[in-house]
């Protein structure tokens, strides 16, 4: 069951072919983990996407309050009997159609679907994790390439790459050949007591886990957090390097090239991000 503006619909509901999102990448979308009828960071997820919404110069409804999206959501996970187990949750904003590239009007819709998911909390994934830069594309920095957008071209060629190489992921670079994240999510790094991460003006995604452990690591005593430009070269002088996301949390990274890591921080951060969650 798919909620379409506040109505539960089958999930066969067909979408009219004029959709701006389909015609022209003109809609937004959150990823969001719900745990036992709990939405993860559902304030950081809901002022991203109000953000988002007033870049893209989209009209924000009145009735788009934390609260009634919120309760939307709620709906949604338990016309599916997702209440009582942990889901994805998928809220995409549209621009409604008409107009070509110029809208007729800037009013939006809303789309939520879930999926059922196994994991409660979030679990560290210590099996071999192997990654290499990809290259075929640049992101472009801007206030823009900081939005999740439904044009997602240079992410889905990235993902094709990596399955033709055999690789769990790949790590995207801006024009200025810095690298910004990997294909699904943020990206740090750990250097001695300095964990670094690629800062929003070099084009990577605002990601929700991304600030959850910012936060985290400024709680830590042994750990400083520096928001800097990334050179590929770093990448085979750190200790650690992981990714972050919503539905995985922290994806320790075992492999790049010749050079094999470590995931000592990694544990002790998913520790402290399991503690962040349950206080949620």
């Amino acid at each position: 069951m798919t909620n379409f503006n506040g109505n539960i619909l089958e999930e066969s509901t067909i979408l009219s072919i004029e959709n701006r999102g389909y015609n022209y990448g003109d809609a937004l979308f959150e990823t969001i983990k719900a745990s036992f009828g709990n939405i993860l960071f559902w304030e950081d997820h809901y002022f991203r996407l109000m953000a988002s919404m007033r870049i893209m110069r989209m009209e924000i409804p009145m009735s788009f309050t934390m609260e009634y999206l919120e309760e939307q959501i709620l709906s949604t996970l338990e016309s599916n009997e997702l209440l009582k187990s942990s889901a994805r949750v998928k809220l995409i904003v549209h621009r409604n159609e008409g107009g070509l590239y110029t809208p007729n009007s800037n009013d939006v819709s809303f789309i939520i679907s879930v999926k059922p998911i196994q994991d409660d909390f979030y679990l560290l994934q210590d099996s071999f994790y192997e990654v290499d830069l990809f290259k075929d594309h640049y992101v472009s920095p801007s206030l823009l390439s900081t939005l999740k957008t439904n044009n997602k071209a240079l992410n889905v060629v990235g993902s094709i790459y990596v399955k033709e190489n055999n690789l769990h992921n790949g790590i995207v670079l801006n024009t200025n050949k810095h690298v910004i994240e990997a294909l699904n999510g943020n990206i740090f790094l750990v250097k001695g007591n300095i964990i670094k991460t690629s800062p929003i003006s070099d084009g990577c995604l605002k990601g929700i886990m991304r600030k959850q452990i910012i936060d985290i690591i400024k709680s830590l005593p042994d750990y400083d957090i520096v928001e800097e430009s990334i050179s590929p070269f770093e990448l085979q002088k750190a200790d650690e390097i992981f990714i972050t996301n919503v539905i995985v949390g922290i994806q320790p990274v075992t492999k790049y090239r010749k050079k094999v890591y470590l995931n000592e921080v990694s544990k002790n951060l998913l520790q402290k991000l399991n503690v962040k969650v349950r206080l949620n």
